[in-house]
């Protein structure tokens, strides 16, 4: 995979969806954090089920800490995880209101530090939030990445590392996006839709689908 490769595939991935954005339903940078911290293995869908109830109760740091633990658990209650990720987003409320006036600071090392959020969650709220050029690699990134060869890697951060540094400036803010729409609804993990790739034809992958096929 060269220079010329890469920059045609973000070229097309573009042309498909000039201004992509996360499946995640928010209005702030805080709802957008709650939100993240709920989707770690779960669907973005059952994220916006649950956040469409509890967003209009309670959508600030200090509203969620009103709201209590037990009850923020009955909100939530559909997705997994749901009893730590409410402890977590009671304890970084806490923190944002104590530490940060009640916002979300523009700054990894600050993000890290939240009970619940780790490098990908800082990422994606520093890039859908903020418009920082960062790559959250999840399991769609970093399957599309190995398959494509784009920026293979044996971990996720070896390929977030690559993707930043092979990525064209150009395309690198929304990077992520295109990769992970194209690994959920294309590139996917049991039934590639090769035939239908806009980028088929610059894939490395070694096993394409060919037009017709199943799996």
């Amino acid at each position: 995979m060269n220079k010329e490769k890469r920059s045609e595939i973000f070229r097309r991935l573009r042309s498909r969806n000039p201004s992509p954005t996360t499946e995640l339903d928010y209005g702030t940078p805080f709802e957008l954090l709650v939100s993240v911290i709920l989707s770690a293995q779960a669907t973005d869908v059952s994220v916006n089920k649950a956040t469409s109830v509890l967003f209009p109760i309670a959508r600030t740091p200090r509203a969620i800490l009103d709201l209590g633990v037990r009850k923020l658990k009955s909100y939530i209650r559909t997705i997994g995880l749901y009893n730590t990720k409410a402890e977590n987003i009671i304890k970084t409320s806490r923190i944002l209101l104590q530490k940060h006036d009640g916002e979300v600071p523009r700054d990894r090392a600050a993000l890290e530090a939240l009970p619940g959020v780790g490098r990908k969650t800082a990422s994606v709220v520093l890039n859908t939030a903020f418009g920082e050029p960062t790559i959250a690699v999840d399991t769609h990134i970093f399957r599309v990445s190995n398959r494509t060869g784009l920026a293979p890697g044996k971990t996720p951060l070896e390929v977030e590392k690559r993707l930043t540094r092979l990525t064209p400036d150009e395309f690198r803010k929304d990077a992520h996006h295109w990769l992970i729409l194209h690994g959920r609804y294309v590139c996917k993990a049991r039934k590639p839709a090769c035939p239908d790739c806009v980028i088929a034809d610059l894939c490395e992958y070694r096993r394409k689908t060919p037009a017709g096929a199943t799996a």
